[in-house]
């Protein structure tokens, strides 16, 4: 695998948020991988940051353990499979040991992966926890959350406004951990020189809106640090009712797969 820290800048903050005592999301990245992955847990006693934690830890490393281990060229389909099956085994793990430790029955998590390769950018998300991508100044969500509200939103029943104050916010559809299988909804995009990519827990987009994050990001794009710390403080300054956290990443430049005797004749002429 190429190492695409050159091609890639990340950037991550979490935070309890103003209400709760302590954090139930996790987060890692890995610019070198291409590999972003968040988790929002749910569950009491503190077992929701455990089911956050397994999938996290768990996905980030074997995944990356996979595509170390992968000698020939990998193209976008095989890395959609891969993205799948790993959060199936985060599925699996998490569930069984909900049902083997009691105090961790009925944990579960929300989950969103996101892998860049060879000019693409898979994601995989099961739950309410979204990617965002920034292309010039417009943010345009990208996951389409497994959640009650959007399903009423789909339906008709409501509106994306009043979806806002619905009460009923953190009903989920799908979940990592809750039953014994789960399929994660997965994707690939092609991606472009200057995008910035937005990863976040529900508790950002239920206390921010998408043009007050098009806007902050619009505004402090240059500094993708100081971008993630003000879309933290503005969840907390607007109540912070959840944990929040934040996962940006920039592509800096095109990263293509070069495969075959012809682009290695073309790498040794430049």
């Amino acid at each position: 695998m190429a190492d695409l820290s050159n091609m890639l800048e990340i950037t991550t903050a979490t935070h309890s948020g103003m209400v709760r005592s302590h954090n139930e999301d996790s987060i890692a990245a890995d610019a070198a991988v291409g590999l972003a992955v968040l988790a929002d847990g749910m569950g009491g006693y503190n077992a929701g940051e455990v089911a956050s934690g397994i999938a996290v830890a768990m996905i980030s490393a074997e995944l990356k353990k996979a595509l170390a281990s992968i000698t020939g060229d990998l193209d976008v389909s095989t890395a959609e499979k891969l993205v799948g099956e790993h959060a199936v085994r985060a599925n699996n793990a998490i569930f069984q040991a909900s049902q083997s430790q009691p105090q961790y029955a009925g944990m579960g998590t929300t989950l969103v992966v996101a892998l860049w390769h060879d000019d693409y950018m898979i994601v995989g998300h099961i739950g309410d926890s979204r990617l965002y991508r920034m292309r010039g100044s417009k943010l345009e969500q990208v996951t389409r959350d497994h959640s009650l509200l959007q399903e009423q939103i789909d339906s008709g029943l409501i509106t994306k406004e009043q979806a806002r104050h619905s009460q009923n916010k953190n009903l989920v559809t799908r979940a990592v951990g809750i039953d014994p299988e789960v399929d994660a909804e997965v994707h690939s995009y092609p991606v472009q020189a200057g995008d910035i990519y937005l990863l976040c827990s529900d508790g950002l987009n239920d206390m921010v809106t998408d043009e007050d994050m098009e806007l902050t990001l619009s505004s402090l794009q240059a500094n993708l640090p100081l971008a993630a710390e003000q879309l933290v403080q503005q969840a907390n300054d607007n109540g912070g009712r959840d944990n929040v956290s934040v996962i940006l990443v920039r592509v800096l430049k095109n990263f293509p797969v070069r495969s075959g005797l012809v682009d290695r004749l073309k790498s040794w002429f430049r």
